[in-house]
């Protein structure tokens, strides 16, 4: 079993956000996850994408062998930056 760390779009048409959920590497992008462990909205109201991440758990995923996608790498890191602001 290969867990992703990966994005599941949500929201209506031209208005995307996205679940930040951990996933079988084999399941459908919007099907069956084991856990949801943040959001993301690129379109927020406010002038910045709004991310809302739980890190504590992506990076216990990751220490237990879940492989995050690229992008949801990018959010990671980004939400690590600002946390320690």
């Amino acid at each position: 079993m290969a867990l992703k760390i990966r994005l599941q779009r949500q929201g209506r048409v031209h208005s995307p956000s996205y679940r930040v959920v951990v996933a079988e590497s084999s399941s459908r992008r919007d099907g069956k996850y084991v856990e949801k462990i943040g959001v993301y909205e690129p379109q927020a109201k406010g002038k910045s994408p709004e991310l809302s991440l739980d890190i504590d758990r992506a990076t216990y995923w990751v220490g237990v062998g879940a492989k995050a996608t690229d992008t949801v790498a990018r959010l990671i890191n980004k939400a690590k930056t600002a946390a320690r602001k």
